[in-house]
């Protein structure tokens, strides 16, 4: 055989990768450029705005934290945190639940299976606010019959998010579950099978262990998506309906914190886009704590197996 000798053409040669190791700020600086342009500035920016009194970025007055006073302080804040605390943990679970399921029946060799990924999966590219309203005239219309709607009662404007969610989210995760499940090893299966496990040994022994990373990835987006949920909780109930406090002031009980956050910031009047803007700062600290929480708890699980 004839030995092939390194003439610095090829992708791994020395002589190629040496001068792009020594350069790398090269290729870095333009995508670090645009970082900063558009994330690490604005992202500063807003911080320090969350610290003032403004209707203007130019007319930005010191004011300390007050806004963040105001914002904990703000009862329609509080129940949107819980009210989306309690839609993501619930949308976790359920879409996970269900993607998977879906993709381990995919993996199965029935007939049409790639018809069915594309079923599942065009609901992903429809907009959030077309969603929105198409299944708002899709739940109008059934709730009709019983002299309701879905901006009457809470629990109805809970789970049409709910339903909305997981229509549009379950066949995305679905096709990272399929990759998931396509690389674990046949060998493994077989020997699993070999030893007389049943399929339902072989799915929670076997299968599910392997494809801990997939669940890691899907877990970290439904969490993510479930709090930071917009177009939908606008277009579908606009967090509607209200409830009367004894001060007189209202709460949207179907109101989540991206929305209740817009609403502070265009909704009431100009001196409270400050208070908005502490409670973005907020709900990106919470977000990034809890991402970070489950990511280590299920990479944890990853490292085990």
């Amino acid at each position: 055989m004839k030995k092939k000798t390194n003439d610095g053409t090829s992708v791994n040669s020395p002589l190629l990768r040496r001068p792009i190791q020594r350069m790398f700020f090269v290729f870095l600086l333009p995508t670090f450029i645009a970082f900063c342009i558009g994330f690490v500035y604005p992202f500063l920016q807003g911080m320090y705005l969350s610290f003032c009194s403004f209707t203007t970025i130019s007319s930005a007055k010191f004011i300390g934290i007050g806004n963040y006073i105001k914002a904990l302080e703000d009862a329609t804040f509080t129940h949107a945190f819980w009210f989306t605390a309690l839609f993501a943990v619930i949308s976790v679970v359920l879409i996970n639940v269900l993607a998977f399921l879906v993709a381990y029946l995919l993996t199965l060799k029935i007939k049409g299976a790639n018809l069915f990924r594309t079923a599942f999966f065009m609901p992903n590219l429809i907009g959030g606010i077309v969603l929105g309203y198409i299944w708002s005239m899709i739940f109008n219309g059934i709730l009709s019959k019983y002299q309701t709607s879905i901006l009457m009662e809470t629990k109805y404007g809970f789970w049409g998010l709910m339903i909305l969610m997981l229509w549009q989210q379950i066949g995305y995760m679905m096709i990272i579950y399929i990759a998931g499940l396509q690389s674990v090893p046949e060998e493994l299966i077989e020997a699993a099978r070999i030893d007389g496990a049943n399929r339902w040994q072989t799915l929670i022994h076997v299968t599910i262990p392997n494809v801990m990373s997939s669940i890691t990835i899907c877990m970290f987006l439904s969490l993510t998506n479930g709090f930071k949920l917009f177009d939908q909780n606008l277009a579908l109930t606009a967090g509607q309906p209200f409830i009367f406090q004894d001060d007189g002031s209202q709460i949207k009980t179907t109101e989540m914190l991206a929305l209740n956050i817009y609403n502070t910031f265009y909704g009431q009047s100009s001196a409270a886009r400050g208070t908005g803007q502490a409670k973005a700062v907020i709900f990106f600290v919470l977000v990034a704590l809890i991402s970070v929480i489950q990511l280590r708890a299920t990479r944890s699980k990853e490292v085990q197996q």
